[in-house]
Formats: C-alpha cells, sequence, structure tokens
C-alpha cells in the first residue's frame, strides 16, 4: 500500500513538473482569460519566443486565441492591405513602449467581437446610436457629404500572470484608423469618388473617437486595467505604402479621461520618391538609387525594385525592398541573390533593420534577405523544391 500511494505521488509531481514546463499558466477568474467553456484542468500555455524583443503568446486548449475583430474595417480597407499590415505591426511596437516583452505576455483582442466593432465603425443613426462615424447627411457631391473619418479598429490585449498562476488582464492597446481621403460610390459597381479631410479635421474627429472608445472600453474592462489609445493615419487607396501612428497615449488605471497626446513624428515613404513626394533625407534616396542601379545594370532582366522606407523624423528606421525579376533558372536565382547582398552591404544605410524580397514576375517569392540594425552582413536564403 505504502508503495502504491509514493507511486502516485511521484506521478503526479512529474504531470505538475510538466504541465509547468510547457509554459501552462494556470486557469483565471475575475477579469482574466477564461470563459464558461474553458475547463480549469486545461489552463493555459505560451508560444514561446524566439527572441526577447518579441511578446510570447497565448495557447488555450491548443489552439492559438485569435482575435475576435481582426481585419474589420470600413468597405475601402480592402483596396490597400498595406494598410492592414502596418497597422498591426506598428500597434505592437507602441505596445512595447507600455508593455515590456519580458513582463507580459500577448493575446489578441477579446474584449471587442466582431459585431461590436462593426457597429462603431458604422454611421451614428437611430438603429446605431453607437457609430462614431457621422450620420448620413443624404449628399453625394464630393466634399459635400458627411464623410467615414474613422476606418479601422483593433485591440491588443497584454496579460500578466499572479501569484496563484492565473493569467489576467493587464493592459489594452487600442488603434484607431482615421481617413484623409473617404472613398465611396454613389451607386454599386459605380465610379469611385473622394470626399478630403484635412489633417486638422482628422485629428479632431480622432480625438472625439477615441475619448468614447477609451469610455465603451473602461466600462467592459473595468478601472484596473491601463489603456493605451494609437492614432493611425489612413495611406491613400493607391499607395505603395502603408500608413503610419500620428500620435498615442495611455489612460492609466482608475482614470477614463484622455489628458495629452505624444506625435510619433513617423511617416512612410517610398523608394524611389515621386515628384510630388521627396523623402525627408536625400541621402538616403541617392543610396537607394545606387543600389538599384547596381543591380539593374548586372541583371538586365528586372522587372522593379522599390522599397518601403519608415523615417522617425528625418531619420531612416528600416528599409522593405522588393525586387521583381524574370528569372526562371535556380543557379540564376542564386547568383542574383549573392550578388544582391553584395549591393545591399556597399550601398544601403547601415546601422538599420533591412528585409529584401526577391519575387518572380508571377508574385512567387523566390528568396530573400535580410539584416538587423546591428548586422554588417545580410542573411539570405533562396526559395528551392526536392
Amino acid at each position: 500500500m505504502v508503495n502504491k500511494k509514493l507511486n502516485l505521488m511521484v506521478t503526479l509531481g512529474l504531470s505538475t513538473l510538466l504541465l509547468t514546463a510547457c509554459g501552462n499558466l494556470g486557469s483565471s477568474s475575475g477579469t482574466t482569460t477564461n470563459t464558461n467553456e474553458e475547463s480549469a484542468s486545461s489552463g493555459y500555455q505560451t508560444t514561446g519566443q524566439t527572441n526577447d524583443s518579441e511578446y510570447t503568446g497565448v495557447i488555450i486548449n491548443g489552439r492559438y486565441r485569435t482575435n475576435k475583430s481582426r481585419g474589420v474595417g470600413v468597405s475601402q480597407n480592402s483596396e490597400n492591405l498595406l494598410n492592414l499590415k502596418s497597422f498591426e505591426s506598428g500597434l505592437t511596437d507602441i505596445s512595447k513602449e507600455y508593455f515590456s516583452t519580458k513582463d507580459y505576455v500577448f493575446q489578441e483582442g477579446q474584449t471587442l467581437s466582431k459585431s461590436t466593432v462593426e457597429d462603431w465603425l458604422a454611421r451614428k443613426s437611430s438603429k446605431n446610436p453607437d457609430g462614431l462615424n457621422p450620420e448620413d447627411n443624404g449628399k453625394n457631391g464630393e466634399n459635400e457629404r458627411n464623410p467615414m473619418y474613422v476606418q479601422q479598429i483593433e485591440e491588443q490585449d497584454y496579460m500578466k500572470e499572479d501569484s496563484k498562476g492565473n493569467l489576467s488582464l493587464a493592459g489594452i492597446t487600442v488603434g484607431i484608423g482615421m481617413n484623409r481621403k473617404d472613398y465611396y460610390q454613389k451607386e454599386e459597381y459605380g465610379a469611385t469618388y473622394v470626399t478630403n479631410i484635412s489633417k486638422e479635421e482628422m485629428e479632431k474627429q480622432g480625438k472625439i473617437a477615441a475619448a468614447k472608445v477609451v469610455a465603451r472600453l473602461r466600462a467592459k474592462v473595468g478601472n484596473d486595467v491601463p489603456i493605451v489609445v494609437a492614432m493611425y493615419q489612413q495611406a491613400e487607396m493607391d499607395s505603395l505604402v502603408g500608413g503610419s501612428f500620428y500620435a498615442y497615449t495611455e489612460v492609466k488605471a482608475g482614470s477614463s479621461e484622455i489628458t495629452d497626446w505624444t506625435d510619433t513624428d513617423i511617416s512612410s515613404y517610398v523608394f524611389p520618391a515621386t515628384s510630388t513626394k521627396s523623402v525627408p533625407n536625400d541621402n538616403d534616396e541617392a543610396a537607394f538609387e545606387s543600389f538599384k542601379n547596381k543591380i539593374q545594370n548586372f541583371f538586365p532582366n528586372l522587372a522593379g525594385v522599390t522599397a518601403q522606407a519608415k523615417y522617425k523624423g528625418k531619420n531612416l528606421q528600416g528599409l522593405k525592398v522588393t525586387i521583381t525579376t524574370q528569372f526562371y533558372s535556380e543557379t540564376e536565382i542564386t547568383s542574383f541573390t549573392q550578388y544582391v547582398a553584395k549591393a545591399a552591404k556597399t550601398y544601403l544605410p547601415s546601422g538599420i533593420p533591412v528585409d529584401i524580397q526577391v519575387k518572380g514576375s508571377d508574385g512567387t517569392v523566390q528568396s530573400f534577405l535580410a539584416k538587423t540594425a546591428k548586422d554588417s552582413s545580410y542573411y539570405t536564403h533562396v526559395f528551392t523544391s526536392y
């Protein structure tokens, strides 16, 4: 009997250690990630981290918990997916200023449902009093109708483990995307028209929307959670680069009032620069042109070389380069990738992260190159087939 009891105790102890080693963070209560459908025995796990600059994510019952309202936006957002990508990545970067990757666990937004966000992004009406966009004034002329100011909303949750091993909501970041141009159609499948929105009006309407969003979030999550709000300016529909965040603030626990804003001074540009939109630093443009000319002279079968550039003030923060080729031979792609790595190290600015994608004319990624801000050389990878 004694041996049986000892074996049982050892088995239970090993099970507990295994659960802990897998990242099990326990069940939760109160303002937590747990729901009625989740049993306490299932607990929580995390995705783990590939590096300490990124968040570890939440896994429940063996599945990653996805955002309840991800991608919900006014229909024009589907015309420029770059807006959605830069919106999400920029929102996470701002979150890191308040919720460190060391102390917090990332969870996709769970407070705002898809239907809630859809209602908030719609026009205000008698049937939808929660609409953040103004009522329809019945006018369809350009710069006459009431525009759609608020384009998209996204929530990110930041969790902490308490002394009992429960994972609880410890912070929320909410991004609000604002339009400078409101695209619309007077009839289905008809021509597209534009209502222009000044920067001043966009910022004014953004502050009004942010105050309402914070008050509504506070009512849902209580007073113990800080709420970070980040304001984003959408890029135009035909832009080759996404928009950028222009301001953010923190509403501390116990408060529902926004008292001040911090300007980001962040902007996005396209290389080569156009005659209508120059870049903040001509030296960066000249360096990119040298790189572009070098690889085009050596490999003439290039359909295009462009880049997305992120600036803070006049300082370049990063480059994402896209090279479109007409290569089909794997040996050509390999040789080209090697040459690009050499040219990029010589001509592109140092001290910033750089990603380079080499694509075929059909859009297939043939190879990629990358370096961090600290690296001097590029990591390369050519996609092959067995």
